[in-house]
């Protein structure tokens, strides 16, 4: 084996299977993450915003421990602890439903909603404090306002700073090689232990990482642009 020959890895068509496989693994866990973060987020910000400061307290301790810890700590926490403790069934039951992906949505999830809720929070601060008392003053409800009036606002504020978060989330998935997760990177590393090309395999997945990435970073300037339309009228 001599030279560079990226057609040694494109052309086999067993590594062109696993990599597919890795990449497919790869926006499940992104996807599936994203999707518990968000919805995550949005209701440690109510929680947040509630008169109660002891759940201010218990929102900002889950705050600073997920952006504080390692994200590979919290990943093994819950694959090699969290999930040791639980009922005997349930652990067969995720062992035959791919536990590895689970815990790696969820790890990654509870991790990155800390970050979004942050966002959030600072995108409704610059929300100004009249928007809250006209609708107040209109009869909206507690809840009414945060839908129809605040969080909109908070969302095209927040919107740069969540789509970083978003993309920092896709590349992070790679971690869950670490608990045996047969994402992307997890499949270069089987690719390169076959054929020895490692410069080859490594450039696939550094352009398959850097396209997705970008992809998303193009998504978010084109909600960016529709956001800032929306506001003008």
């Amino acid at each position: 084996m001599t030279g560079f020959d990226l057609t040694a890895i494109l052309m086999n068509p067993d590594f062109g299977r696993m990599l597919l496989h890795g990449l497919e693994m790869t926006l499940v866990i992104a996807a599936g993450s994203w999707l518990l973060a968000m919805t995550l987020a949005v209701l440690l910000l109510i929680i947040r915003l509630s008169p109660s400061r002891l759940a201010d307290r218990a929102v900002a301790a889950y705050v600073s421990y997920h952006r504080n810890v390692p994200t590979l700590v919290q990943l093994m926490l819950w694959y090699f602890g969290i999930s040791s403790i639980l009922p005997e069934a349930l652990q067969y039951w995720l062992s035959d439903h791919g536990a590895e992906a689970i815990f790696a949505v969820i790890a990654l999830g509870l991790c990155q909603a800390a970050y979004f809720s942050e966002d959030l929070r600072s995108g409704i601060r610059s929300v100004p404090a009249g928007q809250s008392e006209a609708a107040r003053a209109l009869g909206h409800s507690f809840f009414g306002t945060m839908r129809y009036v605040l969080m909109p606002q908070a969302f095209r504020n927040a919107l740069p700073a969540l789509i970083n978060h978003s993309v920092s989330l896709f590349k992070n998935s790679s971690l869950a090689m670490a608990i045996g997760v047969a994402e992307l990177t997890h499949a270069v590393k089987e690719v390169e232990n076959q054929s020895f090309r490692t410069f080859e395999v490594y450039l696939i997945a550094t352009i398959a990482y850097l396209i997705c990435s970008l992809l998303i970073m193009s998504a978010g300037a084109a909600l960016s642009r529709q956001a800032v339309l929306k506001g003008e009228r």
